[in-house]
């Protein structure tokens, strides 16, 4: 019995880590967990979504410096969401 509730933990955490993190109700701690995001970055989200949510990827690229497509396409690979949406890049033209 208790190999296997050591084994259902272990699944469990393993889930969770790779749970997506939305940018509009994320904490602090929970952005820092983002690969990519760091201290700065996190205060830089947070400042912005004080104003108001992010809309949508564009919106958050727009209003928080330092993040840019290619960061974003990062971020979302980590685990990051805007609005539970994981970003796609706009369709070249």
């Amino acid at each position: 019995m208790t190999q296997k509730s050591l084994c259902l933990l272990a699944l469990f955490w393993a889930f969770a880590s790779q749970a997506a993190v939305d940018v509009n109700t994320a904490t602090v701690a929970e952005l820092d967990g983002i690969k990519g995001i760091g201290p700065a970055s996190s205060a830089r989200i947070l400042d912005a979504r004080k104003n108001a949510n992010f809309k949508d990827w564009g919106d958050l690229i727009q209003r928080v410096k330092g993040i840019k497509s290619s960061q974003a396409a990062r971020l979302s690979a980590e685990g990051l969401t805007v609005n539970g949406q994981g970003y796609e890049p706009a369709a070249r033209q």
